[in-house]
């Protein structure tokens, strides 16, 4: 129950965290308890970075797509 529900969580959570992990070649779990934290000293200033990012990858995201309808 626990690990469907965590599932669940990571696919609609924009995958910037397993992104940066894959990037940094560290577990995903890992980057999450560290981006809570420092989310928790910090008052909420992460969360904004995280939304940049999410936004940047999903722009991103949307650029390689587009260039493989052209180039098809």
């Amino acid at each position: 129950m626990i690990k469907h529900l965590r599932d669940i969580l990571e696919r609609s959570a924009f995958g910037v965290c397993d992104y940066l992990g894959a990037k940094m070649r560290v577990p995903s779990a890992t980057v999450r308890l560290y981006f809570i934290y420092v989310s928790c000293i910090a008052l909420a200033s992460p969360i904004i970075v995280y939304l940049f990012l999410a936004f940047w990858l999903n722009i991103k995201q949307y650029i390689r797509n587009s260039k493989r309808i052209i180039w098809s």
